[in-house]
């Protein structure tokens, strides 16, 4: 009884768990085809299987005839004293042929599963074999297009792994049944070794083995080109000369002991099969290791750059091809110490477009001011550029997405959680320098409903796919669909009306939905229809790898408002770790942003846009996924005057380019020319530079436009040494440019300009007072801004009460050569840093731009003169112990500080 209800009980949990991959496997395909991508579901299913079946049923094969081999020895027992102990237990009819077969099927089947199933990962890699794309590029080594090495190595590196296992699992097994049916012939003696038909068969396999690593040792030549050893990455002195002669020499004697297995059969010495594995084992060990080891360190090493300079210009252009690097263009930047208004006027786009609000405390600000409800959240605060009121403005947005966490635990209902709250709602979008007479942002779009301005429009603000839609709704139920709050008791309903969702339709369905989402509830649910559709794997994260998980993603997908709908537009990357003589950058050490990939937040349709042809991997992509990838001429060109040039990229190409700026392999090799990412201060920790979106009329063109940006220093130097643009807009985008700075004069980089601004005594009194009455400073993104050949640094500065509250943009630091000046506005600093540097006649139109008050120079630094003589006065009573004096000088200060606000009204 207790049997037949184990039996059952495994039964039960073997039915369950096919009835669920069953259904996950069904659902999966409703969800591609869905998406119309049922191509890329089947493509991918019959490689992972049909990869995954085929090594299966080889190595069941392979290993079975070997077992069955060993049957006739078996049978015969040479081995009496086990026969004896058998007999004694009743063991020997279990040795019938029929059942000596069946248990070798069970154990091959078993056997050759379990250890078979590593090859279903390498699908990809079968499929990139199949549909290699050549790079045109040759190896300096041994003359093989790239492709080679990207394509075709790698599954011939699994090819190996897996005849390897699938040689010595059978090896293992036949080898113990031929030792205990050849025991020692005295009791303690040493084992024997196979003798006959038993040395026979294991000579073959063995030859077999060493065949396949004479194999290995020609891969392992090929895979010089990644070699770690060395001034740098690739094939160097040592590989070349001495490792790869030593792997020749391997070869050659895995070849002659495989013949030796051969000619063994018909010798039958076993003991030369033994000294042969030895003296392999033993030129291996020390030819290579020890020889390398040697040549490395008494020849290359004392003439290294000498020996290594061929091998190190093979890894400074390959480098600089894998990461993009040899595209970029590289011009002189004379960075003037003069700037005039002149200049400033010559540059409306930059300047108009200054972003002052950083995206940490504007993101802080709207979850507090325009998320509206609790349970909306605003995830992150992306930079984009629009056209509002006819003008080129550079914006900050972010969606509005539903956060069902944040409802109250009674709320937290199965129907409120996944029938009636649903979707999020629209946005908000701000110009990035314009600030309200409270130190709050304004807004081209707004609350709920959304409110917008300036041309802008939002005809269906609905967000059902997102980076916060980590669950499945189903829509088109009885339940009507939360859309927005109307007042604090009535709200706005809706239904969906988009193409999304899986519809239930019959009970099956529901049932097979049930079991995918373990929630009964959709079984029996009263308030589902027939048309109710399901919608999950909303996140759009999680959707486009699901859809192509051989692309590596951006961390910053970012919306898009457009036709009046919202997109979100994700950056996606070909990368490979097989780019001969490329310096890896962690896993990979090839990488290009050849595909965009665009998801509709109201409709969930995910497109594939190519937008680099030009890139192998990608054109072997698209051979494999023939109906998935899209050219960029097809993409909606509302949504290409989107497209940014990605910051993970740009940060992956700076670090690279802090050392393969370098194009000469002697200065490379004594590292005198080291760049680095320069520092900043960010809420008092010392953190590496951002790069940051912005709009800049380059130098030498005529038109602003939108750019990333990042400045470099010299290594352990703070003084910057150039700066690195990427161009976004058309017919431009992808462009990058490195403007070099003069190395005979020192520029100021962003950390010593931080440092500027710390010895700054009204600066600094400044800060401390707010300290002091209970706010907290938060310093943004140091702005390093290219105008006429000069550079003007702009620091927002930000207040936010210790306990809390509103993050206020509340000063406005601008730095131009020794002059540092704080002001409540950009425009007033900008006066007042060009008046204190020209005093400029009243009224001349060249230095009084408008909209830009003029302010008298020589009253305000008088009463900044008086405010910081009576705070160290009040700081100097208060260490006294003086607190009526001290309330005195305060008052003093107050009265100082509420005349300079009325100058600068």
């Amino acid at each position: 009884m207790r049997s037949r209800l184990l039996w059952l009980t495994v039964a039960g949990i073997i039915l369950l768990t096919g009835v669920s991959i069953g259904a996950g496997f069904y659902l999966d395909l409703l969800w591609f085809t869905e998406l119309q991508a049922e191509s890329v579901f089947w493509t991918r299913i019959k490689a992972q299987w049909g990869l995954r079946l085929a090594a299966w049923l080889l190595m069941f094969a392979f290993m079975l005839v070997n077992l069955l081999i060993t049957r006739r020895q078996i049978l015969s027992f040479p081995n009496l004293a086990l026969r004896e102990r058998l007999m004694a237990g009743g063991y020997m009819r279990l040795l019938a042929p029929r059942r000596i077969t069946l248990l070798f099927l069970v154990v091959s089947a078993v056997i050759s599963w379990l250890f078979s199933g590593f090859a279903a990962a390498y699908w990809m890699d079968l499929l990139k074999f199949l549909n290699p794309a050549p790079f045109n590029i040759s190896d300096p080594l041994f003359g093989l297009d790239i492709s080679f090495y990207v394509f075709r190595l790698p599954f011939y590196r699994f090819i190996y792994t897996y005849l390897m296992t699938a040689l010595i699992l059978p090896l293992i097994m036949v080898g113990i049944i031929y030792l205990l049916l050849n025991p020692p012939k005295q009791p303690g003696a040493r084992l024997r070794l196979p003798t006959g038909p038993g040395l026979t068969h294991v000579s073959i396999i063995l030859a077999a083995i060493f065949s396949l690593k004479a194999w290995d040792y020609h891969l392992q030549r090929l895979e010089l080109v990644f070699s770690e050893r060395g001034v740098a990455f690739g094939a160097g002195y040592t590989d070349i000369f001495a490792h790869q002669r030593v792997l020749q020499l391997l070869l050659v004697l895995a070849v002659a002991m495989a013949l030796l297995f051969i000619v063994n059969i018909f010798l039958s010495r076993p003991r030369l099969l033994l000294y042969g594995i030895s003296a392999l084992l033993a030129v291996s060990v020390l030819g290579g290791w020890a020889y390398p080891a040697i040549i490395q360190g008494f020849v290359v090493e004392p003439q290294e750059f000498a020996l290594e300079r061929e091998y190190l210009q093979h890894n400074i252009n390959f480098t600089r091809q894998a990461y993009g690097l040899d595209r970029f263009r590289t011009r002189d930047y004379p960075a003037r110490e003069t700037l005039t208004w002149s200049d400033l006027e010559q540059n409306p786009g930059t300047i108009n477009n200054v972003r002052l609000w950083d995206y940490r405390p504007l993101r802080d600000t709207l979850n507090e001011l325009q998320a509206i409800r609790p349970y909306y959240r605003f995830k992150d605060v992306d930079v984009d550029r629009y056209i509002v009121d006819g003008q080129y403005r550079q914006v900050m947005l972010a969606a509005r997405e539903l956060d069902k966490s944040r409802l109250p635990l009674p709320a937290q209902t199965w129907v409120n959680m996944h029938l009636q709250y649903t979707h999020g709602y629209g946005l908000a979008m701000s110009p990035v320098n314009e600030v309200s007479p409270e130190g709050l942002p304004r807004y081209f779009i707004r609350d709920i409903p959304a409110a917008t301005t300036g041309g802008l429009e939002l005809e269906q603000p609905s967000i059902y796919f997102g980076e916060l839609t980590d669950d499945y709704v189903i829509v088109n139920t009885a339940t009507p669909e939360f859309h927005f709050a109307v007042t604090g008791d009535q709200n706005e309903f809706t239904s969906y009306t988009g193409e999304a969702g899986i519809p239930l339709g019959s009970f099956l369905r529901r049932a097979l939905f049930a079991l995918r989402f373990g929630e009964y509830r959709i079984l029996i649910s009263g308030e589902l229809t027939a048309e109710s559709r399901v919608l999950f794997n909303r996140n759009i994260h999680d959707r486009v790898r699901k859809i192509a998980p051989f692309l590596r993603y951006d961390q910053d997908p970012y919306l898009v408002v457009n036709d009046g709908r919202l997109f979100w537009i994700q950056d996606a990357y070909t990368v490979t770790d097989h780019y001969p003589y490329s310096t890896p950058y962690g896993d990979f050490n090839y990488i290009r942003n050849s595909v965009k990939v665009i998801t509709d937040a109201y409709h969930g349709s995910v497109s594939f846009y190519i937008t680099d042809p030009d890139d192998p991997l990608a054109a072997a992509y698209s051979r494999i996924f023939p109906g998935l990838f899209k050219t960029f001429a097809e993409m909606p060109a509302g949504l290409a005057r989107h497209l940014r040039y990605p910051e993970d990229l740009f940060n992956i190409q700076a670090r690279v380019l802090t050392r393969y700026h370098v194009t000469d392999p002697n200065v490379f090799y004594t590292g005198e020319d080291l760049w680095a990412i320069p520092e900043e201060q960010d809420e008092g920790e010392i953190l590496p530079m951002e790069p940051y979106y912005t709009i800049l009329q380059l130098p030498g063109y005529a038109e602003p436009e939108f750019v990333l940006i990042l400045p470099f220093t010299p290594n352990k130097r703070n003084n910057m040494i150039a700066w690195m643009v990427a161009r976004c807009d058309q017919p431009n985008y992808g462009q990058v440019e490195l403007f070099l700075f003069p190395i005979e004069r020192v520029v100021m980089g962003p950390r010593q300009v931080e440092n500027r601004i710390d010895q700054d005594t009204e600066i600094s009194a400044q800060f401390t007072l707010w300290s002091q009455a209970g706010s907290r400073v938060i310093r943004g993104n140091l702005l390093v801004l290219p105008i006429n050949d000069s550079l003007l640094y702009v620091e927002p500065v930000f207040l936010r009460a210790e306990g809390g509250g509103l993050p206020e943009l509340s000063r406005v630091i601008v730095v131009f050569q020794e002059t540092v000046v704080m002001e409540e506005t950009l425009e007033q600093a900008l006066v007042r840093i060009f008046d204190a540097r020209e005093d400029p006649p009243p009224g001349d139109p060249a230095e009084d731009p408008p909209n830009l008050p003029s302010l008298p120079a020589g009253e305000l630094s008088a009463l900044i003169a008086e405010a910081q003589a009576a705070y160290s006065e009040a700081i100097e009573r208060q260490r006294e112990g003086d607190w009526a004096g001290y309330g005195v000088k305060i008052k003093e200060l107050e009265q100082i500080l509420n005349e300079l606000a009325r100058l600068t009204e």
